[in-house]
């Protein structure tokens, strides 16, 4: 089930409400979508997943669908009671989910999510676009019971996600996702299916958790960062400072490539090295 573009501004009117541009609200308005997006969760019977940015619950519902427990988060308190309601009256079909009004970017994830659940938790989300990139970053680095992501985003900043060595879109964001995970774009979305129309294109972006490789992720995201702050220079020169010439040699790193030729196993060899006194 899915709400159509008139059936959204309805329930909106009907409650005195309107998207809100602060919260970066733009709501699915297409049900070959959200069924596209419950079934590349792969989810069903005895999995659990947590919903970000639920809105009004399209597709909520369609994950419903599929057998899955789904904790359904919103931050919007006008938005909240709509979509408590809108539960309610789907009965049976959604007894399996529980509508959370919380702010994902301050959440306590460990109260939130059951870091027991056999198999971990899969995030799925629309997710505005100005929390996009540091709400998925945040679940990367501090909530490892989280071991799935598919998330629908600015079609740029799932490029960044995806992206491999020697790629355009390739960054500090890319290496982040590559250290902890596979990341693949599985489907683009067109600006037209949602309600308001955004001016950008969309994709969905999923991430799989692996096991990290051998290096401190405090150490080396900063260091990644700190090179890709000035991404045309050579290594030699935007980690000068910071890496002396006999560490690039004993990380077998060139220290004339530039940060975007390295891949997350270079930045771990060359993070180890730093690291060695």
């Amino acid at each position: 089930m899915t709400h159509s573009r008139p059936a959204i501004r309805e329930l909106l009117d009907d409650h005195g409400l309107g998207p809100r541009r602060d919260l970066g609200q733009n709501f699915v308005a297409d049900p070959n979508t959200v069924r596209r997006i419950a079934e590349l969760a792969r989810v069903g019977p005895g999995d659990h997943v947590v919903e970000i940015g639920a809105g009004l619950g399209s597709l909520t519902l369609a994950l419903a669908e599929t057998g899955a427990d789904v904790t359904a988060v919103e931050v919007d308190a006008g938005i909240v009671p709509v979509l408590r309601s809108i539960i309610d009256d789907a009965g049976t079909a959604a007894a399996n989910v529980t509508v959370v009004e919380a702010n994902a970017m301050n959440v306590d994830w460990v109260e939130l999510l059951d870091d027991g659940v056999e198999g971990g938790w899969t995030l799925v989300a629309n997710l505005p676009y100005n929390v996009g990139t540091p709400l998925v970053c945040d679940i990367l680095d501090d909530v490892p019971h989280v071991t799935r992501i598919l998330v629908m985003v600015q079609r740029e900043v799932a490029e960044r996600f995806a992206a491999s060595p020697g790629d355009e879109h390739y960054g500090a964001i890319s290496v982040k996702a590559s250290y902890w995970g596979r990341a693949r774009i599985v489907g683009h979305v067109p600006a037209a299916v949602f309600f308001p129309k955004p001016n950008v294109e969309s994709a969905l972006v999923e991430i799989t958790r692996h096991t990290p490789p051998n290096a401190d992720p405090a150490a080396l995201f900063p260091l990644v960062k700190t090179a890709f702050g000035h991404r045309r220079k050579m290594l030699r020169k935007s980690l000068s400072g910071v890496v002396a010439a006999e560490q690039f040699v004993a990380a077998e790193v060139e220290a004339t490539a530039r940060p975007e030729e390295l891949g997350v196993d270079d930045w771990v060899r060359l993070t180890n090295v730093v690291g060695v006194r």
